[in-house]
């Protein structure tokens, strides 16, 4: 179709200039000119059909954003001085951007695009033709997008083990969470429920969470700290990938701090307090304990355990410090302890317990098992005084956690330590303020008094105590 409409549109115009002259010459230079016409129309339509089937062939990412540094003002609202270098705005690689913008994505999958090459990036502060390919550590611009090939939209999400719904566990659930606020969510973890999935695990917090408590929110909660399984008491977890980050920042460099600061005199920007009850009494009613933990493997690495470290310098050894002051004792044998940890360390609270005050949290098998064979067991009590705590209901066990045993008077005791008060900051107004203002002053920013109340089998041994 287009070559005789060249030569009609060529005779054409040769009839038009042999009219005005009859140099040979001229009509081939008029033909040739009307070819280059000719093949550069058809060049650009070709290019614009070709970038529009290669458009369709890629799935493209939203323009990247400047974003809140959520590990910097994490640190920043920890009190930890920021660098020169450091600011509110976010560096971020191509592999997190695509991350965030697709969570449903495998991981496994991501990587796998960009170690083949196959991620195009289209930079905003450079003209380019056609966007080219993205390394995952490059860092993103401002409007930058990503292109992923559109195959991945087929590509099923991270196979999760996805047990049938019941409204029964989706009260349960719910009915563990304390406080919500769009950027995080704290629950009162109940005893014998792991945090995090793993090996021998069937049912956990973090796959929990993911069904029954994202509510409005497209992501799942994130977990920022670990409490141990047998473990009770306040849990939170950042609603978002950025407030977990700053909460994650927020609790590491709480321990990492503690290890240069004036215990008595700097405020404490996270703060939390156990409940535990030991057997026996301490001999003060209150101190610091500051002994170094590391860990012992046994059984040709079957097993291992922690323990306090006789030689600080010791390439295992690890600083802990824990703050502790008598609520209570009994002429039975027991106490009621507050404990405060100015550091993370795994078992901290129980190591500290039963090797450095000689009493071992009631329940801990691990650390405390001679003590628990001399244990006398109290029977339950006849009256319940009033001591100003409401006594709570026993929940559905749905889990099949054994919630309604486990007191002192039972056979075999749960573990009696409670996370029960927390204090740290307000993350939602940070993450406000900063995004609102870059250099934004955090320092009065105000913070969330958080409490949990004792689980059945602690408060039944509270009531043992007090009849």
């Amino acid at each position: 179709m287009a070559g005789p409409l060249l030569l009609r549109r060529v005779v054409h115009r040769s009839r038009q200039l042999f009219a005005a002259s009859d140099d040979v010459q001229t009509l081939f230079s008029a033909f040739y000119r009307f070819q280059c016409h000719y093949a550069t129309t058809v060049t650009d339509a070709q290019v614009c059909n070709r970038n529009e089937n290669e458009k369709a062939k890629w799935l493209t990412l939203p323009p990247f954003t400047a974003t809140v540094n959520g590990a910097a003002l994490g640190r920043e609202l920890a009190g930890v001085k920021m660098d020169v270098t450091e600011n509110s705005t976010n560096t971020m690689t191509a592999l997190k951007w695509v991350h965030r913008c697709c969570p449903e994505l495998p991981k496994s999958l991501v990587q796998k695009l960009f170690r083949l090459r196959q991620v195009r990036r289209d930079s905003s502060n450079v003209e380019e033709q056609r966007p080219k390919s993205v390394s995952a550590k490059e860092s993103m611009n401002v409007g930058d997008r990503i292109f992923l090939p559109i195959t991945v939209q087929k590509f099923p999400s991270e196979k999760v083990v996805d047990y049938p719904s019941s409204e029964e566990e989706r009260k349960f659930v719910h009915s563990l969470e304390l406080y919500k606020d769009p950027e995080i969510i704290v629950v009162n973890k109940p005893p014998g429920m792991p945090v995090q999935g793993g090996i021998g695990i069937k049912r956990s917090l973090d796959e929990l969470a993911a069904k029954y408590m994202r509510h409005e929110h497209s992501e799942a909660p994130r977990l920022v700290h670990r409490l141990d399984r047998d473990c009770s008491g306040l849990l939170v977890m950042g609603r978002t990938q950025l407030s977990a980050s700053a909460l994650h920042s927020i609790f590491r460099e709480k321990t990492f701090d503690s290890q240069n600061e004036d215990l008595e005199s700097k405020k404490r920007i996270l703060q939390k307090k156990y409940w535990a009850l030991v057997i026996g009494c301490p001999r003060r009613s209150g101190g610091i304990i500051s002994a170094p933990l590391g860990k012992l493997v046994l059984d040709n690495g079957k097993s291992e355990r922690i323990t306090i470290m006789s030689d600080v310098r010791a390439p295992s050894a690890q600083y802990a410090v824990t703050e502790y002051r008598i609520i209570g004792s009994s002429e039975k044998g027991y106490t009621w302890l507050e404990l405060s940890p100015l550091t993370g360390r795994k078992h901290q609270l129980r190591v500290h317990c039963a090797e450095a005050l000689g009493t071992p949290i009631v329940g801990d098998y691990k650390y405390g098992w001679h003590a628990h064979r001399k244990l006398k067991h109290l029977p339950s009590p006849t009256s319940v005084l009033n001591l100003g705590v409401e006594i709570p209901r026993q929940k559905p066990d749905p889990f099949n956690l054994r919630l309604g045993n486990g007191s002192i008077s039972d056979k075999q005791p749960h573990l009696h330590l409670h996370c029960k008060e927390m204090v740290l900051p307000n993350i939602s107004l940070a993450l406000q303020r900063a995004q609102v203002v870059s250099d934004a002053d955090l320092v009065d920013v105000e913070s969330i008094e958080l409490v949990a109340p004792l689980p059945f089998h602690m408060q039944k041994s509270w009531d043992c105590l007090s009849s």
